[in-house]
């Protein structure tokens, strides 16, 4: 393209975001929505795959006691647990423990406790296992053991939750996709308007221009510059929109909690989800104009 018709295409541009601003502005705002939608499954995702690093790093089985056992019985059942071969340590968690941990874990929150017995947790026993059996099938079976014995009531352990959290990762995956598709689809739909919208305020323009022998592609380029002008603005509004939510959630969700992988905790879209982003609202503006102009042009010509 030349010089000059560079200059023509930019003028045109400029123009139309000028006199259909505000048309421009709802289809921007509608790829914001869009692209926040799809932007929040993301960010839920990422964030849940830092659960499962976290909880898969660590294999501990977390036994909870059905009531407060007298001193005896409960050296007993420590006795019996520590003999299990595959058990490294074992430590005893009190009700009153219990509690001020948990307590710390809310922090600045530990407030919306008040009112609440300080014995409403269950005494627990924390019990880590040796290098060789750190795996889910002997977590698994030493829990089998463990809810044989007298006195416990629930046996947890990571590896659990870690394949209920990959499938609800999973759900998110095809839940991202689907509704996103048909978030898409609509927004293309809408981008398809804009440009129909623009392209009958400019018609005795662009007759003029195929008169005089303008090419397709110089009378295609404004619009769909105008495409991807939208497309990038949206998908930064939904960035911001983004970064605003992960900062709100951020400052409620205390990162003592300790389910995330060591050292980390709730984070925000790397940068590789962030550019994924924006070539995603790049390519609906660029593709809902080429689109439209395909078929609006081939109508107009016919």
């Amino acid at each position: 393209m030349r010089l000059t018709q560079t200059s023509f295409v930019f003028r045109r541009v400029l123009k139309s975001l000028k006199e259909l601003f505000w048309t421009h502005i709802l289809t921007s705002g509608t790829m914001a929505m869009t692209l926040f939608i799809f932007g929040g499954f993301l960010l839920i995702q990422e964030n849940l795959h830092g659960l499962l690093r976290g909880w898969g790093s660590q294999v501990q089985v977390f036994v909870y006691l059905e009531k407060e056992l007298a001193p005896e019985e409960l050296d007993q059942l420590l006795k019996q647990v520590r003999s299990y071969p595959d058990v490294e340590r074992v430590r005893y968690v009190s009700k009153t423990e219990a509690w001020e941990k948990f307590k710390q874990t809310l922090g600045a929150q530990a407030g919306v406790l008040e009112g609440l017995k300080a014995d409403i947790l269950p005494a627990s026993l924390e019990i880590a296992l040796k290098g060789p059996h750190r795996t889910r099938a002997a977590a698994e079976a030493l829990a089998q053991r463990l809810r044989g014995l007298r006195g416990v009531g629930e046996v947890e352990y990571p590896e659990e939750w870690v394949e209920k959290l990959g499938l609800l990762v999973l759900g998110i995956q095809w839940a991202k996709w689907v509704l996103g598709g048909f978030l898409f689809v609509a927004t293309l739909l809408i981008v398809g308007s804009t440009v129909r919208l623009a392209f009958l305020a400019r018609r005795d323009e662009i007759e003029i221009m195929q008169l005089v022998g303008a090419p397709a592609g110089l009378i295609k380029a404004p619009f769909v510059i105008e495409g991807m002008i939208q497309g990038v603005a949206g998908a930064s509004v939904a960035l911001f929109g983004l970064w605003l939510f992960f900062l709100f959630l951020h400052d409620r969700i205390p990162a003592s909690f300790g389910v995330f992988a060591p050292g980390g905790g709730l984070h925000f879209l790397d940068l590789q989800g962030s550019v994924v982003l924006v070539l995603l609202g790049w390519a609906m503006g660029t593709g809902g104009s080429l689109f439209s102009l395909r078929q609006f042009l081939k109508r107009w010509s016919g």
